[in-house]
């Protein structure tokens, strides 16, 4: 079950990322990054 949840995790965190790099806008990127860094904490299961 872990290993499902941490899929589908690093799915949304590429796309996090795919989205922030395609962004032009700085206020989109800012939010994308603040997106990221709970998502890579919850990946490496930092709490």
């Amino acid at each position: 079950m872990t290993y499902v949840y941490l899929g589908i995790l690093a799915a949304v965190l590429a796309l996090s990322v795919w989205s922030l790099l395609a962004s032009k806008k700085p206020s989109f990127q800012a939010t994308a990054a603040m997106v990221i860094v709970p998502l890579l904490l919850r990946l490496f299961l930092i709490k």
